[in-house]
Order: C-alpha cells, then sequence, then structure tokens
C-alpha cells in the first residue's frame, strides 16, 4: 500500500507478524549524497491506527559482519513496542511473534535494512526482534516505548531450529554469552516465559 505524504510517496504494508509493518520512504539522491525520512506520522498512523508510541528512549548499536542479536522481546504487561531502522551498512532483520494467543504464533518474517533505503519495521510489545549483520558497522537505531528494564527483557534462540529464521550462511553467527544460551521457542513456553498477545495492540483494535 502506498500513502502521500506531502511531496514523498511511502510504501507501507503490514508483515506475517500480526500488528508488525515496514514501511519504505521515498529515497532523495543527489550529489551529495541522499535524504529519507524512515518515520512519518502521519503514514504510521494511517497504516497502524493510531500515532506512534510516546517516545521513552532511543538507542543504537554498531555491530561487525555476521555479528546476530536477538530474538529479543519483553513479556506483555509491560512490553515494549519498537520502531527500528538502520543508519549504516546491511541488516537482515526479522521480526518473530512470540505471543501466545495471537493469531500469527510462531510466523516470523525478514526484511532487509539498510542505509540506502531508509526502511523501518514497527513492532508491537511482546514480538521478538533480531537482526543479522550483513557488512562490518552496521548501525541498527532504535525508538522505543519503554526505558531498558533488565528484568524485561528476555531473549530466545536465534537457532531455534522450529523457528527456522533465515540466518546468512557461510559463517556461525556471532552471539553474545546471553543469546547463545537462550531457551527455544517450546522451552520458553514450557517455563511461562513468553509475553501474551494483547488486542489492543493490533491495527484493527487500535482503530
Amino acid at each position: 500500500m502506498s500513502t502521500w505524504c506531502g511531496a514523498e510517496q511511502v510504501e507501507h504494508r503490514e508483515l506475517a507478524v500480526a500488528g508488525a509493518f515496514v514501511f519504505d520512504p521515498e529515497v532523495h539522491p543527489d550529489r551529495r549524497g541522499s535524504f529519507a525520512s524512515p518515520y512519518q506520522e502521519s503514514v504510521f498512523a494511517a497504516a497502524v491506527g493510531r500515532p506512534l508510541f510516546p517516545v521513552a528512549q532511543a538507542s543504537r548499536n554498531i555491530s561487525r559482519r555476521g555479528v546476530v542479536r536477538g530474538v529479543h522481546y519483553t513479556l506483555v504487561p509491560p512490553g515494549t513496542a519498537k520502531y527500528v531502522f538502520c543508519t549504516g551498512g546491511r541488516a537482515l532483520d526479522m521480526v518473530v511473534d512470540l505471543r501466545v494467543g495471537s493469531p500469527t504464533f510462531g510466523r516470523w518474517e525478514a526484511v532487509e535494512l539498510t542505509a540506502g533505503n531508509g526502511r523501518a519495521v514497527y513492532l508491537p510489545p511482546g514480538a521478538g526482534h533480531a537482526f543479522a549483520a550483513l557488512e562490518d558497522d552496521t548501525v541498527m537505531c532504535y525508538l522505543l516505548s519503554a526505558e531498558y528494564r533488565k528484568e524485561d527483557d528476555l531473549t530466545l534462540s536465534v537457532l531455534d531450529e522450529d523457528l527456522g529464521l533465515p540466518l546468512p550462511g557461510g559463517t556461525s553467527p556471532a552471539l553474545s554469552e546471553r543469546d547463545a544460551a537462550a531457551p527455544t521457542l517450546a522451552e520458553a513456553a514450557a517455563r511461562g516465559l513468553l509475553p501474551s498477545y494483547a488486542p489492543a495492540t493490533a491495527p484493527s483494535a487500535a482503530r
């Protein structure tokens, strides 16, 4: 679907994970470089059914090629919504539905985010997020609806064969100790560590 924002056309669509969206802004190149707006309020509100959450924290990380971060998520409640885009390098961004009771539970979708394409991804509270850095010095930026709290931040194994996430081949992913030791989806479910699906976070309920 396309939405016009002033003179700019922005493509957007809902991902395979209910309530998650990808936004493709128009990129304006010139002799100096390029310009794009990864977030535009009118486009976001038209797609999701409400404005973006009040931003409580902005974060970024820099990763070398081969680094994989995730799958990270927060329990619902309280839950944290995320708006993610890439400002340097290139990443394969993955959204995973971990919300018990969601109509798309267990599904995922991957999209490529680059500094050049200006693409952004919105993740509703409870959705899992991971990415693989495809180039050195890949910079990922996050707008978050809540400040980081260690006790609310959980991780699931990105290597879970039942999930079957599309990790780049050729080398073993570089993981943090925490991510390498993370439980599988089945293990997290058995231990009661998965978030609950809150219909209020879905576009249809918001409208």
